[in-house]
Parts: C-alpha cells; structure tokens; sequence
C-alpha cells in the first residue's frame, strides 16, 4: 500500500511501517576539528553536538553534517584510483567561480581533474573527501 502523507510517499507494502527519514551524512576524518570548521563554515552550520570522536553541525530538526575521528583515516584517492571518492556532497551556488573561491578560501583544494568544469566543479574538503559545486537554478 502506498499512502500520501505531508508531500512524501510511503510504501509500507515491504515491511509494514513508513520509511526513515534522512537525518544527515557524516564523515570520516583524521581531525574533527578541522572538518568540523570546514563544513560549518561552507554551510553556515552550527555545532548542536561535540566530542572527541565526533561533531554534529546542524540545526533542530534538519538534517545535519557529522565529522567522525577513526584512527588510522585514510583519504579517498580520487581522481587516482586506490580508495576512490566512497561518495560525496552536491552543494548548489549562485555562481560556480565565486563559490569555488569562498570554499578554497575555506580550505578546500581541487582535485588534479575537472570532469566538466563547465557544469560544475569537484573539489576536495580538509579530509580529502570530493564534494561538487553546482549552479542551483
């Protein structure tokens, strides 16, 4: 059966009970300090939780971004092959040149290749982790 309910459909046909909601993406990292300054600051996110292994930067009932210490971290490796980019973030900008600066500025560093520079542009956050910047229209 498949119910409308608040403008997101639920299949509860499998299981019986009403899918999960997302609640956020989290990263892991070498330095939580780091990562958590990053993605705060590119996204405008405050710190709702903290400690040594882990922070979460979010507001009250939206999905937030975590930042995890795993001991040993190791980054992706894309471009290059190896440990490839695992998976990544799309972040919608007014204008891809003047985003791209704001998020260099902040720390991040581009990758050797540029898929389509163009469309939008993949760089790379303090851990290592791509994420893509695109013109939100």
């Amino acid at each position: 059966m498949t119910t409308e309910t608040t403008g997101t459909t639920e299949n509860t046909e499998t299981t019986g009970a009403a899918p999960a909601t997302w609640a956020g993406v989290s990263f892991d990292c070498a330095d939580i300090a780091e990562l958590s300054r990053f993605w705060g600051e590119a996204l405008g996110l405050p710190v709702i939780y903290g400690s040594d292994d882990f922070v979460l930067l979010g507001n009250p009932g939206s999905p937030g971004v975590g930042c995890c210490r795993i001991d040993g971290y190791e980054p992706p490796t894309w471009p290059e092959a190896g440990r490839g980019k695992q998976a990544h973030m799309e972040l919608g900008v007014a204008d891809l040149d003047a985003g791209q600066a704001r998020m260099l500025a902040l720390g991040a560093t581009e990758p050797s290749s540029q898929p389509s520079p163009d469309r939008w542009r993949v760089l790379l956050d303090p851990a290592g982790h791509p994420f893509c910047l695109f013109v939100q229209s």
